[in-house]
């Protein structure tokens, strides 16, 4: 698709329009990606975080949030959990917690791997290239990585450095390249299956902003893409509309159920072969039916989440959140029905992404651990 045909799909409000999009987007699923529905059982492990992310809960700065870490019996007893439902995959997911070491992160991989068969996916924030590569070499098969945005000037404002440490943003030379999307092209170096993707609706982003992060699915290639709504937490930044305005009414993308349901779609025909989840967040907009409306438009992934119940609501990214108080047995159960009531099945092994094994078949497997220079920077447009 060209850059000004998924402007237009974002615009789009007329009905039949937008059903032929739902249609399109469904047949191009079930070209490259087929029936199966994956289900990857999502682990919380920590909610302290070093960040001062503007739109997350979990951000280092909210001092109302009452933090846990899980501890490595706990998180294998999940694992085991979702053998048991016949799940493929297990995502171990945290804020950037420095006790989550490299040396603990590598070792709980191992045995992840060694007592069990499934797929581990990490999603533990922006990591060095040391760590990545010594999980990489525990086992770990998928990282994700949201880059959130591509618009530069929106990155800086929602996604502040470090404490202490300078951004590379805006900046000129090597620094430049160390960034969420430099992170990702070290990830597809070592051999990951490299996930990415964006929220929708953040205040002051655009449809144009939004159309170049969808362009820039493609160019990055990427074998996972996650999108959901930007889901207000009021104890963030973002909650203060003096501080953070919005765009002109007639340019600022709408975090709603609609509006997601359009970036799937559209995702879906930019990137045939990626898989994609009907997120929880869409679910938490949408209870009884945003996952089956993400998978009949383009989705092929459900997370349900394994996390132990005492702990659940306090990984709290954005509130209300789906699923915090299903237990595992049941939501299993209860999931399954819902596949069958929209003729879809769960999926069989660890669900690798057809974009990943085409990559692997072309190109064999990584020499080594490293990557040279950027692979590609957020635009500076504001």
């Amino acid at each position: 698709m060209q850059r000004g045909e998924i402007l237009n799909g974002l615009r789009e409000s007329d009905t039949d329009r937008l059903a032929d999009l739902w249609r399109r987007a469904d047949r191009t699923r079930r070209r490259y990606v087929g029936d199966e529905v994956h289900l990857r059982g999502l682990i919380e492990w920590s909610n302290h975080c070093v960040r001062r992310c503007a739109y997350c809960g979990v951000r280092a700065d909210n001092r109302r949030l009452t933090r846990y870490r899980l501890t490595d019996e706990e998180v294998l007893d999940c694992a085991k959990k979702a053998v048991g439902y016949g799940y493929g995959t297990v995502v171990l997911q945290a804020g950037e917690d420095p006790e989550l070491t490299c040396r603990r992160v590598a070792g709980l991989v191992e045995r992840i791997k060694t007592e069990t068969d499934l797929a581990v996916t990490l999603s533990l924030g922006e990591r060095s290239e040391e760590e990545l590569a010594a999980w990489r070499r525990a086992g770990a098969d998928r990282y994700l990585l949201r880059f959130e945005t591509s618009n530069r000037v929106l990155y800086n404002r929602i996604h502040p450095p470090k404490t202490g440490q300078p951004s590379p943003a805006g900046t000129s030379g090597p620094a430049e390249c160390n960034d969420r999307l430099t992170i990702l092209g070290t990830l597809r170096h070592l051999g990951y299956e490299v996930g990415s993707g964006v929220m929708i609706g953040i205040p002051g982003q655009t449809y144009d902003d939004l159309a170049d992060d969808l362009a820039l699915f493609a160019r990055l290639d990427l074998d996972m893409i996650g999108v959901g709504p930007y889901l207000c937490h009021p104890n963030t930044p973002l909650a203060d509309r003096d501080v953070w305005p919005e765009a002109p009414a007639d340019r600022q993308v709408p975090a709603t159920e609609e509006m997601t349901y359009k970036v799937i779609a559209l995702t879906r025909l930019v990137c045939p072969r990626a898989n994609i989840p009907a997120t929880t967040a869409l679910a938490t907009l949408n209870t009884r039916q945003g996952w089956e409306e993400g998978l009949t438009r383009g989705a092929n992934v459900v997370m349900p989440n394994l996390t132990p119940m005492q702990y659940r609501a306090l990984y709290e990214i954005y509130p209300d959140k789906a699923c915090i108080a299903e237990e595992g047995e049941s939501c299993h159960r209860g999931l399954n029905e819902r596949l069958k009531a929209i003729g879809r099945k769960p999926g069989r092994g660890q669900g690798d992404s057809p974009n990943y094994l085409r990559h692997l078949a072309a190109d064999g497997p990584p020499a080594a651990a490293g990557v040279d220079g950027c692979l590609v920077r957020l635009t500076g447009k504001n």
